[in-house]
């Protein structure tokens, strides 16, 4: 009697499981022998990799338009009035410091803009 319950409580964890994954939603395929099977959707990714490297590449382009615009100069002087700013304008003039990949697109931009 004991080992019937064991196996009634096995099946009824692995249902329960089985419906909870199925609780965000499901798809149903048809085997080769003709049964309907349900299984549950795949996960995706909260995040995107390729769309977080697309947003990384519009920031460092923009850093590099602006810095081919203004100079490169210009654009040390005013990321060094920022880094004198509130908590906040020093967080951005951090993120907005020249790197080498931004001063090697700006150098690249810097003919089309004058």
């Amino acid at each position: 009697m004991t080992d019937t319950l064991d196996t009634f409580d096995q099946r009824l964890k692995r249902i329960t499981k089985s419906r909870s994954r199925m609780r965000d939603g499901y798809v149903g395929q048809v085997s080769k022998d003709g049964l309907i099977v349900f299984r549950p959707k795949r996960r995706r990714l909260a995040f995107s990799p390729r769309g977080f490297a697309l947003v990384l590449l519009g920031f460092v382009g923009f850093k590099a338009l602006i810095m081919a615009h203004l100079g490169l100069n210009t654009y040390q002087d005013r990321i060094t009035a920022l880094q004198q700013g509130s908590m906040v304008e020093q967080a951005g003039a951090f993120v907005m410091q020249p790197d080498p990949v931004t001063v090697k697109a700006a150098s690249y931009l810097r003919p089309y803009l004058k």
